[in-house]
């Protein structure tokens, strides 16, 4: 789009900002280790891409991703921090494969598709409890009203829900074991973890690169299921060889290394809260002011990582993507089972892009006003 000197630049450097839902923005810091040590990983004279994965400084890298875990979480002595592979998916089978008796019940609240496809798997291993579900009205809230059944092996939750945009903004109180799938809001905003029993959740949007799978499980919580668990499913054999009962997702755990440390220098989870809070809020304001925008969710269940929006006028939608590519700004296409748009804004996303993106919102309107 030609402008003459007087209009405004949206286009304020060469950075492309990016809003992908995942895998997703990592911070520059972040590539630029990881960039030397895919040449020479610490004056090895190999590959990060190239060490044996039980060789010391590898195993002092997955020890040192564990203990930030532990850290940045501020976990009890309790948990166990295990980085495995097959994506939170396969974490879907894998809870109720080892936590849930053949025979009993496990409770679940279906707030998207990642907690569908959960209670799917779990019905393979025993019974489910749909205790509360928002399908009915397109997943734009977080159901309120709810009765966790006691007798229950435990409570299933999807804390962020990146498809729809809608996100827990407390943990339920239960007297079960709480279970939460974290995928997309891990280590975005302070809260006390210590309330669940286990946490999964896929690295590659808050805390590294696709690849890995962070499950942070209490000990206490294993070994009461009578199945035979195959050795690779079984949790207890992955704490036994601290997460290295086979070959590991090295990189993914390296770049997760990375940006935890990252994340610690920036001063943890409090610190990022407060810039991914204005990020919401200003990106949020735009949408509910933008005469061209509208969001889809009741606003006291918004996503602080995923916005979920539209247009009152779908046939506007593609041009609004296309203008917005021009200016370097990408990512933003809503999934295709809700349309519109999504703008992720995970930790490592500067709060500018998040102005580069209101700042198109508006020049958009106004040049269609």
């Amino acid at each position: 789009m030609e402008r003459s000197k007087n209009e405004f630049n949206l286009n304020r450097n060469m950075k492309v900002h990016n809003f992908n839902a995942g895998p997703s923005i990592l911070p520059n810091e972040v590539l630029y280790k990881a960039s030397k040590a895919l040449i020479d990983f610490e004056g090895s004279g190999m590959s990060i891409l190239e060490i044996g994965h039980r060789t010391a400084p590898f195993m002092a890298v997955m020890e040192e991703a564990r203990s930030l875990v532990k850290e940045l979480m501020q976990l009890e002595d309790d948990f166990e921090v295990l980085f495995l592979q097959g994506g939170a998916t396969m974490q879907f089978m894998q809870i109720p494969m080892n936590l849930l008796e053949n025979g009993e019940t496990a409770a679940y609240i279906d707030t998207g598709v990642w907690s569908s496809k959960a209670i799917k798997e779990a019905k393979l291993f025993g019974y489910t409890d749909v205790i509360a579900s928002s399908k009915e009205s397109n997943y734009n809230h977080i159901p309120k009203q709810f009765t966790i059944p006691q007798q229950a092996s435990y409570l299933h939750i999807t804390t962020n829900n990146t498809i729809y945009g809608t996100q827990w903004q407390s943990t339920p109180e239960s007297s079960i074991p709480l279970v939460a799938d974290m995928s997309s809001d891990i280590l975005s905003r302070s809260m006390d973890f210590n309330k669940y029993s286990l946490i999964y959740a896929g690295v590659q949007k808050n805390m590294g690169a696709a690849g890995a799978t962070m499950v942070a499980v209490r000990k206490s919580m294993l070994g009461k299921v009578t199945r035979k668990i195959p050795s690779i499913l079984d949790y207890r054999n992955h704490i036994e060889n601290g997460s290295m009962l086979n070959t590991p997702p090295v990189f993914a755990v390296y770049i997760t290394m990375l940006t935890l440390r990252w994340l610690k220098e920036q001063g943890g989870i409090p610190a990022i809260e407060k810039i991914n809070d204005k990020k919401a809020a200003l990106l949020y304001d735009e949408i509910d002011h933008n005469p061209l925008f509208r969001g889809t969710v009741v606003k006291e269940d918004r996503s602080k990582m995923n916005a979920c929006f539209i247009m009152d006028k779908p046939e506007m939608e593609e041009e609004f993507i296309k203008f917005c590519k021009k200016e370097d700004i990408v990512g933003i296409k809503g999934h295709r089972l809700s349309g519109g748009f999504r703008v992720s804004m995970y930790n490592a996303l500067p709060y500018e892009s998040v102005e580069v993106m209101v700042e198109a919102m508006k020049y958009f309107s106004l040049k269609k006003a």
